[in-house]
């Protein structure tokens, strides 16, 4: 991925993250998991891998170092590179972690208005994310 998020993780974030997330019920989107540095986030009804994320220790935390993203549009649609920077930082905080995280919600529905402009935010929210908003 040529555009990483540049948000410093802390270690009580890395800790969290290193525990992943399994989706509860159909209408969650995300199962993330990591091995070692590197953190991948797979639909979890397909179990299809979507994203790669390494991160690497920086003073105050970590920082994702480097990612990939699937292409192969059999898989993941979007071919947009500042959608998937903002969707690898939006699966992470909001559903591993459990942050509200209404700024990074607000630039992903931007992002995806651009190439759909009549669906509406919470319609985008909930496709992508496979959550409810409200927060």
């Amino acid at each position: 991925m040529p555009q990483l998020p540049e948000r410093l993780w802390s270690d009580e974030d890395w800790d969290r993250i290193q525990r992943g997330y399994a989706a509860r019920d159909m209408d969650e989107k995300w199962n993330v998991f990591a091995e070692d540095e590197t953190v991948f986030l797979h639909r979890s009804w397909t179990g299809h891998g979507i994203f790669e994320a390494t991160f690497a220790p920086v003073d105050g935390g970590r920082r994702i170092s480097g990612a990939v993203v699937e292409r192969d549009s059999e898989f993941y649609g979007s071919t947009d590179d500042a959608y998937d920077c903002v969707m690898l930082e939006l699966v992470l905080s909001s559903i591993v972690l459990g942050e509200p995280s209404a700024g990074i919600r607000t630039r992903l529905v931007e992002t995806a208005q651009l190439r759909s402009p009549d669906v509406p935010a919470g319609v985008l929210l909930h496709s992508h994310l496979g959550q409810r908003t409200g927060s």
